[in-house]
């Protein structure tokens, strides 16, 4: 983190907007709170990616919360394009006076972007929609994007790419839980069958109907989240030797069928969370 700091430190003055790209599932816990205290006045532009598949009502209301701490949001989606093709235009206007004042004086210039975000919100994936080509690796895994990396835009842009961090150490476990249902987080330093139990309980809490009917289960109102992970492994065949549930199996199963948008629209959290929190 110290080294990504001192790279958009270094790069920041010839910067006209940083475009945060958010994952559209965790709009809050997939913030990086430091980047508030390094970016600082800069024009900034988020950009809630993998929007098709959160709930668009909690999108709707996420907007409407940065909107009123006075921050411009763009809802997209780089599986599908939707809304890429505004974050130029959005970030021209965030810097309106200052693009005319160049023009009056005879300069046309390119516009300089940085890009920001946690690890594995889809920021290389924008970039290649952006550019029309794989300008960059990508993967659905964290910590793909290594160090620096400047891109030549189509329409006069230029942008700065930057590796995902995330912060040193999360005091707040129910965000780090969040980050590591969408994948922000390696699985391999989590305990994934405790993550499942805790996701069921979120998705029974939250998405009851989404729950039950991806997985055919009846009745789970009175059901903790290790008993919905068992009856999600007997339904799907998750059973050893003696009829045992395979709960590392349907655990892996759960996440990965949340990580795909297999059991709905889902959003793991809302502004209301996040005042209680």
């Amino acid at each position: 983190m110290a080294k990504t700091r001192r790279l958009i430190e270094k790069n920041l003055k010839m910067i006209d907007v940083v475009v945060e790209i958010l994952d559209a599932r965790v709009p809050f816990s997939g913030r990086n709170p430091s980047f508030d205290d390094i970016i600082r006045s800069k024009p900034r532009l988020l950009v809630m990616n993998k929007s098709d598949l959160a709930d668009p009502k909690r999108t709707d209301a996420w907007i409407k919360y940065y909107a009123e701490r006075g921050l411009t949001v763009i809802p997209i989606s780089c599986s599908t394009g939707k809304g890429i093709n505004r974050i130029a235009d959005m970030s021209r206007a965030l810097i309106k006076d200052r693009l005319e004042r160049d023009r009056e004086r005879g300069i046309n210039r390119s516009l300089k972007l940085m890009m920001v975000g946690i690890p594995n919100v889809g920021k290389s994936s924008l970039i290649n929609r952006l550019a029309g080509r794989a300008s960059t690796k990508t993967g659905d895994r964290p910590g793909v994007t290594r160090g620096e990396q400047w891109i030549r835009l189509r329409g006069g842009i230029e942008l700065l790419d930057t590796p995902g961090i995330l912060p040193p150490k999360f005091e707040d476990q129910d965000a780090a839980r969040r980050l590591a249902y969408t994948g922000a987080i390696k699985d391999e330093i989590i305990n994934i069958e405790l993550l499942a139990y805790s996701l069921c309980d979120y998705l029974k809490e939250n998405y009851p109907a989404e729950l039950a009917e991806r997985y055919k289960l009846t009745d789970i109102s009175d059901a903790e989240g290790y008993e919905i992970l068992e009856m999600i492994g007997r339904k799907r065949g998750c059973v050893i030797s003696g009829g045992e549930i395979d709960t590392e199996r349907a655990a892996n199963l759960v996440i990965d069928e949340l990580r795909a948008s297999k059991i709905g629209l889902i959003t793991l959290e809302t502004p209301d969370d996040i005042i209680k929190d």
